[in-house]
């Protein structure tokens, strides 16, 4: 159902059943997927492309020029997923020549009020950001992970997978899989159990990322040896892995 005062390019592609509210705006190179719905007053433009089963929720912008001052109008691109609660006023933003030219948020995320994705960024699937919480630039944020409230990402930091942001957070650093912090800025506070038994893990892999963890925040080791630590315990648990490997490719540093 396309409401009377809404306004859809002729150009844009929309599939089967999508609902767009009043005083909405489709832009002319959007394409979005069976079953969504876009709440009213909000507006969806740029090479945006939405799939199917999501519901965006009034107010929200969706696919708008980056802000960053070297962006020329350059026909970069916003890729949204399936099964993803957007809520009121959300910005996500389309991305640049200077990365991958393009934003992508994954599949059955729940994002909540006021959410900025900016250029670049690059969102995995069943993630959950709390009210407020923003993203810098060209941020890379895993599967499962938890942005709590007013959380602050530094640009180019990557969040792991199943990590958990406390309330109020300002991550500098990169924050490895698994790790719950909070504070600004950024500190660790443990793992992240509870999620990680309501994903399957058994108690096994829960004791052996808690013995992970301790190498690498508790023990007083060097990273080098902590790493080394870290890589004994992968041995015989392969749920430790993606620390491992998380810490390895980390540029920017992680959270320490």
């Amino acid at each position: 159902m396309i409401h009377q005062t809404a306004i859809v390019h002729p150009k844009a592609k929309l599939g089967t059943n999508v609902s767009v509210g009043a005083y909405s705006i489709i832009g002319e190179h959007v394409e979005i997927g069976d079953n969504t719905r876009i709440g009213p007053h909000a507006v969806v433009e740029g090479h945006t492309r939405i799939g199917r089963d999501n519901d965006i929720f009034q107010f929200c912008s969706i696919g708008a020029s980056p802000q960053d001052k070297k962006y020329d109008d350059e026909p970069t691109r916003l890729e949204i997923g399936d099964r993803n609660t957007i809520r009121e006023f959300c910005s996500f933003n389309v991305g640049t020549s200077q990365d991958a030219h393009v934003t992508r948020i994954g599949s059955d995320n729940w994002i909540m009020a006021y959410v900025h994705v900016a250029h670049d960024c690059q969102v995995g699937d069943h993630t959950i950001f709390a009210n407020n919480a923003t993203l810098a630039g060209h941020v890379h944020v895993g599967d499962w992970a938890i942005l709590g409230g007013f959380t602050g990402v530094h640009q180019f930091c990557r969040v792991g997978a199943h990590s958990f942001c406390g309330v109020g957070t300002v991550l500098l650093q990169d924050l490895p899989p698994f790790v719950t912090v909070a504070g600004n800025p950024a500190a660790p506070h443990g793992i992240n159990s509870e999620g990680l038994k309501r994903r399957g893990y058994s108690s096994e892999a829960i004791a052996a990322i808690k013995r992970a963890y301790r190498a690498l925040y508790r023990s007083g080791l060097k990273l080098d040896e902590a790493r080394e630590k870290i890589a004994e315990i992968v041995a015989e648990h392969a749920e430790v892995a993606p620390l491992a490997e998380f810490i390895a490719q980390s540029s920017r540093g992680i959270v320490r």
